[in-house]
């Protein structure tokens, strides 16, 4: 079969059929009376099989050793494929966020959108400096997508710079609360915690919804932070871990502030005290823990309340009985 025919079938050109016989990847088994190439079965098969292997990114050379040396085994070669390849799919994702990103920022001319990329290289700056200024002047000097600010927060560590962070987000517009809800499902529980404590600083219900979410996460301190920032808007379903906040002891103090906020409502007033004066009952062995469970009792309103501090004025750990005692004083003086 000739150059023309065999290009024809296979659909790699002439060309490229020359230039892997000037490589010695392919070698015709033969030529005509006239000097033209002619091609054998075995031929059109090895052209198959070169094409083959470039289709999984191999090098011609690459192709040459696999087809030539009895020794070569392709498992090293196809690891290294492997890797090159993640390598090349992650920056390729990374340059497609970028763009995505500038895209997002609506630059009306080359300017906006060599400035949107030097405040995006900012906010990934190693100094926390920079990204201080970048999180700060991003409201007001240079629109900076709202992805890339809940990307900066969830990773931040630096305090500074994460209540900078924070400020920009709450400033920013719709769609950061539903974007750093998506970072609740982080298995760090760092990065959940940074998503809590910034949802915490947005209104609306979108927010509201996400710490609600958090109330149920395996991390302690999310809980607590997420159940603090609802008990300052009302929402009774903060009860159980604010009251778990005060038995583990710190932010106890935060913890039944929270709950005296929540109890201005009868109804809820009554299960908060409920629940403070069953955990009492159930840590009876924890004396600091009890300690700190009647102390909160001191600003729930109702018989409920008042109850449990009678009976604990009589209790066995005297301190808890004087707290409990002076507690009543402090009412009846009202």
């Amino acid at each position: 079969m000739l150059i023309g025919e065999v290009a024809r079938r296979s659909g790699v050109s002439a060309r490229m059929l020359r230039h892997y016989e000037s490589l010695g990847l392919l070698r015709p088994s033969g030529r005509t009376g006239s000097g033209y190439r002619e091609y054998s079965g075995d031929d059109i098969r090895r052209i198959f099989h070169i094409e083959s292997l470039r289709s999984l990114g191999l090098s011609l050379r690459e192709i040459g050793r696999a087809l030539d040396d009895p020794g070569f085994t392709p498992s090293a070669l196809v690891d290294d494929l492997i890797r090159q390849t993640r390598e090349r799919i992650a920056a390729e994702t990374e340059l497609l966020t970028r763009l995505r990103r500038i895209d997002a920022a609506e630059p009306a001319d080359w300017e906006d959108v060599l400035q949107v990329v030097v405040m995006l290289r900012a906010l990934g700056s190693k100094s926390a400096a920079a990204r201080q200024r970048a999180a700060l002047s991003s409201v007001d000097e240079i629109r900076v997508p709202v992805e890339a600010l809940v990307e900066a927060v969830l990773r931040e560590t630096d305090p500074n710079v994460a209540g900078a962070l924070r400020w920009a987000l709450a400033r920013s517009g719709d769609g950061s609360a539903a974007l750093l809800a998506e970072g609740l499902g982080s298995p760090s529980a760092a990065v959940r915690e940074r998503a809590v404590r910034s949802l915490a600083e947005m209104p609306g219900e979108e927010s509201t919804a996400g710490l609600r979410e958090a109330l149920a996460d395996p991390d302690g301190v999310v809980r607590g932070q997420a159940a603090l920032a609802l008990g300052t808007r009302g929402v009774a379903d903060a009860v159980p871990a604010l009251i778990d906040m005060i038995v583990a002891g710190p932010n106890d103090t935060d913890a039944a502030d929270a709950l005296s906020m929540l109890a201005s409502d009868a109804a809820t007033a009554d299960r908060i005290a409920t629940g403070l004066v069953g955990r009492l009952a159930h840590d009876a062995a924890e004396a600091p823990a009890r300690a700190r469970l009647t102390q909160a009792l001191a600003d729930i309103p109702g018989a409920t309340a008042a109850r449990a501090l009678v009976e604990l004025s009589y209790d066995g750990d005297r301190a808890v009985a004087l707290t409990a005692t002076y507690l009543l004083r402090l009412r009846e003086a009202r």
